[in-house]
């Protein structure tokens, strides 16, 4: 189960928003004003508070940014990376991009006006808040476990195997994972590993769905006017 509760059962699912995302600027604007908003605002790996930040030189502007002593936070290298939010791809876009004919062609940039990729990075249910230093080292690493490998970001459980290209989430938030990859297979026919598979059945079981994700979802649902089957049929709808 999740340690931390970020989306309260106070906070009710709204109806249905005529405001189904285009493309993946669209889907940060939506994820920060439509579901993760006051109390939510909670960040997927190091179970942070965050909050709008003004923007130094720039008046009357402001950014996501983490409350570092919310949850233990230290940088491991980049400060100022460390002190914004980023929405990360849970899975990320190399590995659904990768597979179409324009990402072989051109890269994530050949595929900037494919419908099918603009669809797939815009979709809400790949995306979370995350610290930007996490997002950058994670990088498109798969998941999975390291042993031994010390905490560098403070309190937050979260470890990178750069030469390995691994990165090992906390226990809190691997269910929540295993279920946002098997959603964007089905719904994308994105393929996924054998042994990346069974890690992640083997998550879904350990940590199954709790409030706080049925809560996402659904209010995601309200917006893009679909389930994420893996969540909803763990909770019995």
């Amino acid at each position: 189960m999740r340690l931390i509760i970020g989306l309260t059962a106070a906070l009710s699912v709204a109806p249905a928003i005529a405001e189904v995302p285009s493309s993946f600027s669209s889907s940060k604007k939506i994820l920060a004003k439509k579901v993760y908003q006051d109390a939510d605002r909670i960040t997927f790996y190091c179970g942070c508070d965050f909050k709008d930040q003004a923007i130094p030189d720039k008046p009357g502007r402001t950014r996501l940014a983490p409350v570092a002593d919310s949850c233990g936070l230290q940088p491991r290298k980049n400060a100022n990376r460390s002190a914004r939010i980023e929405w990360e791809h849970v899975m990320p876009a190399w590995e659904f991009g990768h597979q179409l004919q324009c990402w072989q062609e051109g890269g994530r940039k050949g595929c900037r006006k494919d419908p099918v990729f603009k669809q797939m990075e815009a979709d809400l249910y790949n995306l979370v808040p995350a610290v930007g230093e996490l997002n950058g080292d994670r990088s498109n690493f798969r998941f999975g476990m390291i042993e031994g490998e010390p905490r560098v970001y403070g309190q937050c459980d979260f470890e990178v195997d750069f030469k390995a290209r691994v990165a090992e989430p906390p226990e809190a938030v691997r269910g929540d994972i295993a279920r946002t990859y098997f959603y964007m297979a089905e719904r994308y026919d994105v393929r996924i590993g054998r042994k990346q598979r069974q890690l992640f059945e083997a998550w879904a079981a350990q940590d199954p769905v709790d409030e706080t994700e049925l809560l996402r979802a659904r209010r995601i649902e309200a917006i893009q006017g679909h389930t994420n089957p893996f969540v909803e049929q763990a909770k019995g709808r």
